[in-house]
């Protein structure tokens, strides 16, 4: 058996049973530095060429990142020269500083130092690995034996920053695999560090406390934090840093608990591209703190320039169910969903909060559109069928309307097993209600109340005009009982609604219909310049429909009426005069 759980241990909790964290809220965001160009880059099956790198740095500092780690300019010479041309090409905008990395060794110290020659201020980065598995099996080494790395890197870099007094330095210092190192070994060693940096006399200093593989759940890593801010000398002259890897997918849970938690600073990348199963995004951090009415720091709105740069720079595919970025995160298919969607938008005020269901975010702040939001495929319902027409041809249905439409469109979606677009859930609305069939479409007609009831003249296309008498509450109930009588069968109506049309249409009238003709039921949807023209092509729309059933089969005219004519040509064209 190879699954077997018990190969691994339990993570062990911290105890502290007074921990302050659960009862903080977030109420600013952090300072944020960001790691694609060395981090990400290091993730990459193909590492970013200087030109891409570049390309990636405008695109960081355009979004408004401050902190910016560039890279490892000691690594390599496409790293130090990348290092070089930011600084050669005065390309570090004047609010942004670069950070580096570098291990405690002093000849990559020293090359490090000059690569950054000549630069206005910059973050040098060193770090040395402390956990327990590292110590014993990696290095061989005890305690005192990683202490005495830490400190003469330490050392190493101060003597070299001391010989660059033009630019303004700030250390950084990591224990590497934090979360996997004893806490008291941990305080112990970032203590020896700022012993030799004395960030108390004014030296900025930044403690790195690195998820390096992520082993707990995100209240245990709040509960490492905390644990040591408590015991750390100089924590006021501190900036602590976090950052999170997402082995076990809880990265910005971790980051926000450890925001909570007391650290200042959050190390992450776009989209969250890094080792493994990636670093800490960033996007996602930012917008949920946007969500909830704190400002990120940082410009998102361009959300679909940020997903295809990132894209085309790392080769690597946004998943679509990605938050905020996916193609998909805004998008119902839900019936039930789309239903709800439709009903608070069109209730929403804009002066009040943003509170719309299944909606965490309004997604025209990143840049998406709305039709974006409600799709229709065969799990779609009424909801969202109506929400299409309206949003996108300005057509306000009738509830009747809406459910009979959908179980239209949901058989369509079925036959075809795929998603509808707009253009072809027109279509099917036009196929099925809105297309007048030839022969009936209204040309004039005139109304006249008499002591009789109300007297209709009309003509259709091609057919001379038509005298009728009919008694009604308007003008489609008195079309309707003078047809009764002209064409000899039963006409009833059995529900009519109309409505004006959204400004900017054309048409300025809708009406729909549901009517009996015969034993036929049709419903039909008429749009014109007036509400009566409207009205009365429904009706006609609705004959022809049941005439063109009458060449393929007869109408059923009830007992009652047996011996009269249909008043229905055999051809299909309208017998009207």
């Amino acid at each position: 058996m190879t699954f077997d759980h018990r190969k691994y241990a339990a993570f062990q909790p911290i105890g502290l049973t007074d921990r302050t964290w659960p009862d903080r809220v977030i109420e600013r965001a952090p300072d944020f530095c960001a790691v694609d160009l060395r981090d990400g880059n290091q993730a990459l099956i193909k590492p970013m060429s200087i030109d891409q790198k570049v390309r990636l740095f405008d695109l960081l500092t355009k979004l408004g990142l401050k902190e910016i780690e560039i890279g490892f300019p000691a690594a390599s010479q496409i790293e130090y020269d990348f290092c070089r041309r930011l600084i050669d090409e005065d390309r570090i905008p004047a609010d942004v500083t670069v950070q580096v990395l570098v291990q405690a060794r002093e000849e990559l110290i020293v090359r490090t130092f000059e690569a950054l020659r000549g630069i206005k201020r910059a973050i040098v980065h060193v770090y040395n690995s402390t956990s327990t598995v590292q110590r014993q099996q990696v290095f061989a080494m005890d305690e005192g034996g990683v202490i005495a790395i830490a400190q003469n890197g330490a050392r190493w870099i101060k003597e070299q920053a001391a010989k660059h007094p033009e630019t303004h330095w700030t250390f950084e210092y990591s224990p590497e695999s934090f979360t996997g190192t004893e806490l008291p070994f941990a305080v112990q060693i970032i203590d020896a560090v700022t012993d030799v940096w004395e960030p108390h006399l004014g030296q900025p200093v930044i403690i790195n406390l690195p998820a390096t593989v992520e082993m707990s759940t995100p209240n245990i890593f709040a509960d490492q934090i905390e644990w040591v801010l408590r015991r750390i000398q100089h924590r006021s002259h501190l900036r602590v840093s976090l950052h999170t890897h997402n082995d076990r997918g809880c990265a910005i849970a971790a980051a926000e608990l450890g925001l909570l938690a007391g650290a200042d600073r959050i190390e992450g990348t776009l989209l969250g591209n890094g080792e493994r199963t990636g670093n800490m995004d960033l996007v996602t951090f930012a917008m949920n703190l946007y969500s909830q009415g704190i400002d990120p720091m940082l410009n998102l709105e361009h959300m679909r320039e940020v997903i295809t740069e990132v894209e085309a720079i790392t080769e690597i595919k946004t998943h679509p169910r990605h938050p905020y970025a996916g193609e998909l995160v805004f998008t119902a298919f839900s019936g039930s969903h789309q239903d709800a969607i439709r009903k608070c938008l069109a209730k929403r005020d804009p002066e009040q909060p943003w509170d719309v269901a299944y909606l965490p975010i309004d997604p025209e702040d990143l840049g998406r559109q709305y039709e974006e939001v409600v799709r229709i495929n065969s799990q779609s319902g009424k909801g969202g069928v109506a929400h299409v027409l309206e949003r996108d041809y300005g057509i306000e249905l009738p509830r009747w309307l809406q459910q009979e439409f959908s179980k239209v469109v949901q058989q369509e979606a079925e036959r075809s097993g795929d998603e509808l677009n707009t253009r072809r859930i027109r279509q099917l609305f036009e196929d099925h209600y809105l297309s007048i069939p030839k022969g009936w479409e209204l040309d004039s007609y005139e109304l006249q109340r008499t002591a009789e009831g109300v007297t209709v003249q009309l003509s259709t296309v091609d057919t001379p005009p038509l005298h009728l008498t009919g008694r009604g509450s308007g003008a489609v109930d008195a079309l309707a009982t003078a047809l009764t009588t002209h064409l000899q069968v039963p006409i009833e109506v059995q529900t009519f609604d109309e409505r004006a049309l959204r400004q900017g249409t054309d048409a300025q009238a809708l009406a729909c219909i549901h009517v009996r003709v015969g034993q036929e039921l049709v419903s039909t949807v008429a749009v014109a310049g007036d509400t009566t023209s409207a009205a009365l092509q429904t009706l006609l729309s609705a004959l022809g429909r049941v005439n063109a059933l009458a060449t393929t089969r007869p109408v059923e005219i009830p007992a009652a009426d047996k011996g009269r004519t249909s008043g229905f040509a055999s051809s299909g064209k309208p017998a009207l005069n």
